[in-house]
């Protein structure tokens, strides 16, 4: 049984391509990849208490998340991107965070990633953290 992804329209998938193109520009000219990659990274580590799933959520763009001592630093990413994040509203801040780190790791000489969008921002989530001997548990409620 193979992959599936959630199906988008083509209007949202021709942001995507868009929205590459000017991200590539950004990252290059800011030369900020690794901020981007950890912005990407740290996004996708949440978790979901209600449907019990985990991935990335586009919290980040909730200031609460961005005040986790964990994610110190990544309100400047966030800053960058948002004025290429406005040119595109269709797009949901948790495909655009993962679009961000996907454009870094090409950006930087890595291979090509494969993106499927189709994420959805979640409303309600649990941010849980674990570094070998210690958890630290943040419970935030976000509203867009």
């Amino acid at each position: 049984m193979g992959k599936s992804y959630p199906a988008v329209s083509e209007e949202y998938q021709k942001a995507v391509e868009k929205a590459k193109r000017k991200l590539r520009g950004l990252i290059a000219v800011k030369n900020c990849s690794p901020l981007m990659l950890r912005l990407a990274w740290h996004s996708a580590g949440t978790y979901d208490v209600v449907s019990k799933t985990s991935g990335p959520f586009g919290t980040m763009s909730f200031p609460t998340e961005l005040a986790h001592g964990a994610n110190n630093g990544l309100d400047i990413s966030v800053r960058l991107l948002e004025t290429i994040k406005k040119q595109f509203p269709i797009l949901t801040y948790a495909d655009f965070y993962q679009l961000a780190g996907v454009v870094a790791v090409e950006g930087t000489g890595g291979l090509e990633v494969p993106f499927h969008p189709g994420r959805e921002i979640r409303m309600g989530w649990m941010h849980v953290l674990t570094c070998d001997s210690f958890s630290v548990t943040s419970f935030l409620v976000g509203l867009r």
